[in-house]
C-alpha cells in the first residue's frame, strides 16, 4: 500500500463531532471526486469513485447522515494495468437528491468559490474539514523518502481555484497547474506538506513522514560530508604530486642539496610523507603551517623557474 493510501485511510477513520464540519468534508469529497448523473422523470442522481475502500465507506456513512437518499455501492477489478478494486457509489436519483446537492453547495447557486465560500465554508473549522474531504478524493503525496511532493487533482478549474485559495487561507503558498484535462493544487516543501498532514489530524502519517524526512536529512548530511572529505583527498593528493615532482626536478638538477636547511628539510619531509597534509607536514617539521605552506611555494617556484630555463 502507499504512503499516500495510508494518509487517506487514516483521515477516513476520523470524524469530525460538527455537523456542519462532516457536511463540509463530504461537500469536498464529492466535489472532487463525483459526477452528476441524469434519469429521465427522476431527476439528478449522483456518481462518486474511488480506489480506496475506508474512503468509499466514508462516502456513504456520510450521505446516509445528511438526507433520507437511496444509495448503492459496486466493486469492480482493473483488468488492465492496475489490479486494484475500484469502489463506486451511486445516489440514486429521488426527490431528497436535489435538497442534498444544496446542502453540500453542489448546485450552480449554492457553489463555494474561490473569494466567496459561502454559507458551507464560512467557519476556518469547515474549510479544514473540505481540504480533508478534498484530499481523500483526489489528493495524493510522495512517500517521505522521495521527492516532498502533495497535490490535490480537480477535474476544471473552478473547484481547482477554490482549493487553492483555501490553501493560501490556511497559510500555505501552493502552485496551480493544468495537466491535460485536469488541474493540479499542489505543495513542494517538506514542511508544508508535514504542516498540511497535521492541520488535517494525520497524526500518524505526520510522524511518519518527519522520522523518514530526518532520516533522509542526516543521509544527505553524511553524503555532503562524504564527499567533502574526498574532494579534499583529491585535492590534496594533486598538491602532494605536484610538489613531489617539483622537488624531484631540483634533485635531478643538483639544485636541492644548495638550497637554505628550512627548504632542504621541507622537500626531505615532503619525499617520505607523500600522503601528509599541509598540517600533518607541519606537526612533522614543527613549523607553522603557513611557514611549510610557504617553503613548499618557494620549492614550486624554484623548479617552475628552471624549467624554464631548460
Amino acid at each position: 500500500m502507499s504512503f499516500a493510501a495510508d494518509v487517506k485511510n487514516e483521515l477516513a477513520r476520523l470524524s469530525y463531532s460538527r455537523p456542519c464540519c462532516r457536511r463540509a468534508e463530504v461537500a469536498g469529497l464529492l466535489r472532487l471526486g463525483a459526477s452528476m448523473t441524469l434519469r429521465a422523470g427522476q431527476g439528478l442522481g449522483l456518481t462518486f469513485t474511488t480506489e480506496n475502500a475506508a474512503v468509499a465507506r466514508k462516502a456513504l456513512v456520510l450521505l446516509k447522515e445528511l438526507a433520507p437518499v437511496e444509495t448503492e455501492i459496486t466493486v469492480s477489478r482493473f483488468r488492465r494495468l492496475k489490479k486494484n478494486n475500484s469502489y463506486t457509489v451511486r445516489v440514486v436519483p429521488g426527490p431528497a437528491v436535489e435538497g442534498l446537492f444544496a446542502q453540500l453547495g453542489l448546485t450552480p447557486e449554492t457553489m463555494p468559490q474561490a473569494g466567496k465560500g459561502g454559507a458551507l465554508l464560512r467557519r476556518s473549522c469547515c474549510r479544514l474539514a473540505y481540504l480533508r474531504g478534498a484530499f481523500q478524493a483526489g489528493g495524493s503525496v510522495n512517500r517521505p523518502e522521495a521527492d516532498c511532493h502533495l497535490e490535490i487533482v480537480a477535474a476544471s478549474f473552478q473547484p481547482a481555484d477554490l482549493l487553492h485559495s483555501l490553501l493560501k487561507r490556511c497559510g500555505f503558498s501552493p502552485g496551480i497547474t493544468d495537466r491535460k484535462e485536469e488541474y493540479v493544487v499542489y505543495l513542494k516543501e517538506g514542511d508544508a506538506i508535514s504542516d498540511f498532514l497535521s492541520m488535517m489530524e494525520a497524526e500518524a502519517a505526520v510522524e511518519a513522514y518527519e522520522v523518514a524526512r530526518n532520516v533522509k536529512e542526516v543521509r544527505n548530511q553524511v553524503n555532503r560530508l562524504v564527499n567533502c572529505e574526498t574532494a579534499n583527498i583529491n585535492k590534496t593528493a594533486d598538491a602532494a604530486a605536484r610538489q613531489i615532482a617539483d622537488i624531484r626536478l631540483l634533485e635531478a638538477k643538483g639544485l636541492l642539496a644548495h638550497l637554505s636547511e628550512p627548504l632542504r628539510e621541507t622537500a626531505a619531509a615532503r619525499l617520505e610523507n607523500p600522503g601528509a597534509t599541509l598540517s600533518e607536514l607541519a606537526v612533522i617539521l614543527g613549523a607553522g603551517r603557513s611557514g611549510v605552506n610557504h617553503r613548499l611555494r618557494k620549492l614550486a617556484q624554484l623548479a617552475h623557474d628552471e624549467g624554464e630555463e631548460h
